[in-house]
C-alpha cells in the first residue's frame, strides 16, 4: 500500500500539461479588472520592461516563465496550455480564446 501511494504522490507532483482561460496582462493592472482587455495598455506596458501575467476569471494572478510567447497576446482573452507550480505558469503554447 505504501507503494501505491508513493507511486501516486510522484506522478501528481509530475505537472501534466493543462488548459486554463483568461487574460495576458501587465504585472501593473493585473489587480484592476476594468483593464483586462485592454490590449493597448497591456501592450505598453509589457514593452516598457513590465511582465505579463495570466488573470483568470476570479482573478488569480499568474506569473508567466516563458514571457516570448505570450507578448503577442497581450492584453488579450486566451486559452495557455502548460504547467503550473506554484503561481507560475510554464506555457507550452498560447491561442486567443473565443
Amino acid at each position: 500500500m505504501k507503494k501505491l501511494l508513493a507511486v501516486f504522490a510522484l506522478v501528481a507532483s509530475c505537472g501534466l500539461a493543462a488548459d486554463w482561460t483568461g487574460y495576458i496582462v501587465d504585472k501593473s493592472c493585473a489587480g484592476k479588472k476594468a483593464m483586462w482587455g485592454n490590449e493597448a495598455c497591456a501592450q505598453s506596458c509589457i514593452k516598457r520592461g513590465d511582465p505579463a501575467v495570466f488573470v483568470t476569471a476570479d482573478g488569480k494572478i499568474y506569473q508567466i516563465t516563458e514571457q516570448a510567447k505570450v507578448t503577442s497576446v497581450a492584453g488579450k482573452k486566451v486559452t495557455i496550455t502548460g504547467k503550473m507550480d506554484g503561481d507560475k505558469i510554464s506555457v507550452e503554447s498560447v491561442k486567443v480564446a473565443d
